[in-house]
């Protein structure tokens, strides 16, 4: 087992994921669109801490328990990118780092997730 979150591949890309939505916010905030970017930054920002939070509890099931949070937060950030271009704020060149960064860190995530509930 890991020593700690920071060891994590995961939680690693969950951190490339959220700077690169920092990056994306910076072109929201010079339209104005304030809302969207507290949300994006707060789900962003959500994946990597719920990752390192569940891997510092004491058992397993708290853990697998935070990794559904993170990919619950992960979903909400798929939607507001996807709400992000549907309004013109955003095109899909500017996400595609974001997506990529999006699908390897749910894959992980549910493979991670579906690892650990098969062996509690």
């Amino acid at each position: 087992m890991t020593r700690n979150h920071r060891d994590l591949i995961v939680w690693q890309k969950s951190v490339d994921l959220a700077v690169e939505i920092n990056r994306l916010t910076e072109k929201l905030q010079r339209q104005q669109k304030y809302a969207l970017v507290d949300q994006l930054s707060r789900a962003a920002l959500s994946v990597p801490s719920n990752i390192a939070e569940g891997r510092a509890r004491s058992s397993a099931k708290d853990f697998v328990r935070f990794l559904y949070i993170a990919r619950g937060s992960l979903e909400e950030l798929d939607a507001q990118l996807y709400v992000s271009v549907k309004s013109g704020y955003l095109t899909d060149a500017d996400i595609e780092l974001a997506m990529r960064l999006y699908t390897e860190v749910e894959k992980m995530l549910n493979a991670m997730i579906s690892k650990m509930t098969k062996n509690t």
